[in-house]
């Protein structure tokens, strides 16, 4: 039986570091606990956003482990760690994952066709794994490391009638592409998570189920109220889509350490290194930048009502 998810609100999960550069369990819990205080429905877990290419198989493994451990049960897991090369390597280490319990398991859709690939062969190694990995829902996220592969609406609709994926991450960052994928997959149980901000609303008023992006790792509390009363409050609406969508534009400063600098500012115990950037790249200006958004932030919550 594949187990539909909520819509909503699923933040790319970071992964904070020790000193030593080593996974900070600590710090792990308390961004579990903080994600939850805040709202999301769910966490898409061992993603970019949790630097899987500088993680090991094993580091990605427990790690997730200790996601599902630790994570309240009304709040959906989604998880990834789809890093390899060779199909044969993505599907054992695929099985290890799903073992683990999770509520969809995520495919970079880069990882199943080289760029100069056709859907042919990315349709051909997703049926790899649908034959061997029963009774668990899938997944797809438009990674755009190493390259980014963005489905068709045709590609999508095929995977969608299998009854087998749940989820998408989309990336393409437009509303006209957007709208035919939605098109594509009506009726079935596929949902689609819009990863970028400026186009959220427009996006949730054509029928996505909700928000999968890097900003969730500052103020979900925004994107979930965006998400839960875009309708019943438009006004509102408009003004929390205009400022969530200008805060976005944090994303091309030095992500993830100052999403995780703002999480230290937000009352974790967090240390704002990073595997895939060099603390060095954040500088004085751009902290400023992460501090000013962090009040502004307040600001917006307290007009809103929401703590």
């Amino acid at each position: 039986m594949i187990k539909s998810i909520p819509n909503g609100v699923y933040p790319t999960m970071l992964t904070p570091f020790t000193a030593d550069n080593k996974i900070d369990y600590n710090a792990v819990e308390q961004l579990i606990d903080w994600y939850c205080k805040k709202g999301v429905d769910g966490i898409f877990a061992i993603c970019q956003s949790s630097e899987i290419f500088f993680l090991s198989f094993e580091e990605r493994l427990e790690l997730l482990k200790f996601i599902v451990e630790r994570t309240p049960k009304n709040v959906s897991i989604v998880a990834s760690g789809h890093t390899a090369d060779d199909i044969g390597t993505q599907l054992e280490q695929a099985k290890r994952f799903v073992d683990v319990g999770v509520d969809g398991y995520v495919f970079i859709s880069n990882r199943l066709a080289a760029k100069d690939e056709g859907d042919d062969v990315f349709l051909r190694n997703v049926d790899v794994f649908m034959n061997e990995i029963r009774d668990t829902a899938f997944g797809i996220y438009e990674c755009p490391y190493p390259y980014k592969r963005l489905l068709t609406p045709e590609t999508l609709g095929e995977l969608a009638r299998t009854g087998r994926f749940t989820f998408l991450k989309d990336t393409c960052c437009n509303p006209d592409q957007i709208k035919a994928k939605l098109d594509a997959v009506k009726g079935t149980s596929l949902k689609i998570y819009n990863a970028n901000s400026a186009t959220l609303l427009e996006s949730l008023r054509m029928g996505c189920a909700g928000f999968s992006g890097v900003m969730a790792n500052f103020h979900p509390e925004l994107y979930s109220w965006l998400c839960k009363n875009y309708e019943a409050e438009p006004e509102k609406a408009e003004l929390v889509q205009a400022v969530v969508g200008f805060f976005s534009v944090v994303e091309r400063q030095v992500y993830p350490i100052n999403a995780k600098y703002y999480l230290n500012l937000d009352g974790l115990d967090i240390g704002y290194t990073a595997r895939s950037r060099n603390v060095d790249e954040f500088t004085v200006s751009c902290r400023r930048e992460i501090e000013q958004m962090h009040a502004a932030t307040k600001a917006v919550k307290q007009m809103l009502g929401i703590d």
